[in-house]
């Protein structure tokens, strides 16, 4: 039994949502969401900034076969070119069915049941906290190459870009989406504008970023083996991951966000292809050959511009693209997350949200533990590439297997297409996941396949953990009567001030019968302390009695302890509260002046007692100017 209340879920295939003429102004609380142009930049920088080692992974497979072997460097993108395709028409399937978001876990979750959710909720999780230190990392070693003396400075550059992505996006993601277009629609601009001016060229405009460079083309062979081409494949299958975060985050678009989302994944997919495709034919057309220190990207921007002031804004963009792509993870797993606390696998204080509609914890979460890796791998992404995109492609082949269940039942017009489509996009997913953890096990990827069960195994003990509570608290079921019981209201002190006299009328308003207790510390000093606190008592006189308590091990919180047993053994039917006066000072920094007591005796009485507690601030301000003038006079 859920202990938040489950989000309300539109019908399957709702695409019942009133048109957006964009005449109508947003609401406040849309004012927060994101407009199809901002999801672009907000949600797609992963994706569009996989082109620039996409590519380069690709060649760098087929290098092996040499020059005849980069022949099918075309032929290799088109295949990942019809997979995207098939992702997104699928994507744009999975907005229409899960308008609440969640993507893959939405639909493994209806389809093919709770541990399939699961797995592809950690390999989910899983990806986008590698996206984040692998796009930081690759952006700053983009960084480092152009300026070498930073080289040694990377880890706390590091650092700091995801300081700054993450304080973007605790303003909100429509501020960070804010932030993000102009990168986006200049790195877009670029590579377009790079591969329109290479296709009207015959030659290289330059050569110069590659020279005097070593190349890594193997000797020349005249045949391509089938697991070449399937490693070749499966390498450049990395520039599809971020595809499945805007199915994820259907939540944070403005009304009709279903709309909204489904033209932002056709905008993300055609924008991806025409670049992976426009490069690998400029890769073709220029016989590129891939040569160490310099990346495919940046050979293909001297061939196609010239080694000028173009070539370095191509250059600038990826690398400010690269640093900013962990804005989609950013983007994608908080409402993942939320989902996942909605379900009960994740403590509920990620379903929560900010003034701007932040899941902030799930923000502040990713952040350390991106942080976390980054520290480990020292800022080197050679060591974090091996264990990315192999959770995006299992998330990917369970959505499409999902989606053909989906379809068999729902048997709309056309579904027979559709799940064909659904169950061809599956195997090649399949295939490529199978094909990349084969190949990167011993380079990292068996972490992975570890960590893999292991979340799925937290999740479930979360899930349990909850069970137990909403069982303890009867959720379900109609509860008893609320009945009055006697009251008796501990009031803990050490002294007499205006915060005792404070205490105590809270206390008497409170309950019916108000015991004072203070613990007598066993030695001279405590013994003259008690003996001048109970001669002060019995001249205030307040009407409370003062029980002192023997604290033979100095301990503040086990005497008061002992005596609420000690009440709640001699009636059992009363209601034993605890109000801990305490000073709330005026300024942050006097908060190291304090003792600390009040924080010793509430969690004593919360650890070994049922008692209720009541901590009672005093808010200590600056004084009155009546007061302050009557004292001068």
């Amino acid at each position: 039994m859920s202990l938040l209340a489950h989000a309300h879920q539109r019908p399957e295939g709702a695409d019942e949502e009133p048109p957006d003429t964009g005449a109508a102004q947003p609401s406040a609380e849309d004012r927060h969401r994101l407009t199809a142009p901002q999801g672009l930049a907000a949600l797609s920088l992963d994706a569009m900034a996989s082109v620039a080692y996409g590519p380069e992974a690709i060649v760098l497979v087929l290098a092996a076969a040499g020059a005849y072997g980069l022949g099918f460097t075309l032929p290799v993108t088109f295949a990942i070119a019809a997979l995207l395709a098939v992702l997104v028409a699928s994507y744009r399937q999975v907005i229409a069915a899960f308008p609440d978001g969640g993507g893959s876990y939405a639909v493994a979750k209806r389809h093919l049941g709770r541990r399939t959710a699961l797995v592809t909720a950690a390999s989910l999780v899983l990806d986008y906290v590698l996206n984040v230190a692998v796009s930081v990392t690759a952006g700053v070693a983009a960084l480092t190459s152009a300026f070498p003396s930073l080289y040694a400075d990377r880890l706390w550059i590091c650092l700091g870009v995801l300081a700054l992505v993450t304080g973007v996006n605790l303003r909100g993601i429509v501020e960070s989406a804010k932030w993000f277009m102009l990168p986006t629609a200049v790195f877009v601009g670029s590579i377009l504008t790079m591969i329109v001016a290479g296709l009207l060229r015959d030659a290289p405009a330059s050569t110069e970023a590659a020279a005097g460079h070593a190349s890594v083309l193997a000797g020349n062979a005249t045949s391509v083996g089938a697991l070449l081409l399937l490693k070749a494949f499966a390498a450049g299958c990395s520039a599809l991951t971020g595809v499945e975060a805007v199915a994820n985050a259907v939540p944070a678009f403005r009304a009709p966000a279903q709309r909204r989302a489904q033209r932002t994944e056709v905008a993300l997919g055609a924008l991806l292809g025409a670049m992976l495709i426009g490069l690998a034919v400029l890769i073709g057309r220029f016989h590129l050959q891939p040569v160490e220190g310099v990346t495919v990207l940046a050979q293909l921007a001297d061939a196609s511009l010239g080694h000028n002031w173009a070539f370095y804004v191509v250059q600038f963009a990826t690398v400010v693209l690269l640093a900013l792509a962990a804005n989609t993870s950013f983007g994608g797993l908080p409402v993942l997350m939320a989902l996942l606390a909605r379900d009960n696998y994740l403590p509920h204080v990620f379903g929560l949200k900010a003034d701007r509609q932040v899941h902030r914890h799930g923000v502040l979460a990713l952040a350390a533990v991106s942080a976390l890796l980054l520290v480990f791998s020292g800022g080197d992404v050679n060591t974090l590439v091996p264990l990315f995109a192999i959770g995006v492609f299992v998330g990917f082949t369970i959505c499409q297997v999902g989606m053909v269940r989906h379809w068999r039942r729902e048997r709309s017009a056309g579904w027979r297409g559709k799940a064909l489509l659904n169950g061809f996009g599956a195997l090649l997913t399949g295939v490529s996941a199978v094909v990349v953890t084969a190949t990167k096990f011993e380079e990292g990827a068996w972490l992975i396949a570890l960590a893999l069960p292991l979340m799925v195994l937290v999740f479930e003990a979360v899930h349990r953990s909850y069970g137990r509570i909403g069982e303890r608290l009867g959720l379900g079921r109609v509860p008893e009567a609320p009945r009055r019981c006697h009251s008796v209201v501990v009031v803990p002190v050490s002294s007499l001030s205006r915060l005792t006299s404070k205490a105590l009328t809270a206390a008497v308003s409170l309950g019916d019968e108000v015991i004072a207790v203070t613990a007598v510390q066993p030695d001279a000093e405590g013994a003259r302390a008690a003996e001048t606190l109970r001669r002060d008592w019995e001249l205030w006189n307040p009407g409370v009695d003062l029980v002192e308590l023997p604290a033979p091990t100095r301990a503040l919180g086990r005497p008061i302890v002992a005596y609420v047993h000690e009440l709640t053994d001699r009636h059992p039917g009363n209601r034993v509260t605890v109000l801990i006066p305490e000073v709330e000072p005026a300024h942050v920094w006097q908060r190291l002046l304090q003792n600390q007591r009040g924080a010793v005796v509430a969690h004593a009485v919360r650890r070994d007692t049922d008692a209720v507690i009541c901590r009672l601030r005093f808010r200590i301000g600056a004084e009155p100017a009546a007061r302050r003038t009557g004292t001068r006079r």
